[in-house]
């Protein structure tokens, strides 16, 4: 599956521990990365100071779905599940008109 251009998903939902130029401690979780153009592309793609999770992050089915809105709401889903705050592992985010439990 190749990337969404304009998606920038993968920027925003996800926490990022490392340092991000603009951001020395990394970048919370729901958060637009500041490397983000307008048109949410990635100012410094290809480049040194790129985060190598974002290098390595590659574009599938199951975290991109058939949108962006789809990839945004699952990765911010995994996200809070994987917080270690959330011992249930009940998602904190649920589709609308989904059942609490």
């Amino acid at each position: 599956m190749e990337c969404r251009i304009g998606c920038a998903a993968c920027c925003i939902a996800p926490s990022i521990s490392s340092p991000i130029p603009g951001m020395a401690d990394g970048k919370p979780a729901g958060v637009r990365c500041p490397q983000l153009t307008a048109d949410n592309l990635c100012r410094i793609f290809g480049r040194a100071e790129r985060p190598p999770v974002c290098m390595s992050l590659r574009a599938n089915e199951e975290m991109c779905g058939s949108s962006a809105d789809e990839a945004l709401e699952r990765l911010a889903e995994w996200e809070q599940l994987t917080q270690p705050e959330n011992k249930s592992k009940e998602p904190l985010i649920r589709p609308c008109g989904a059942p609490s439990p």
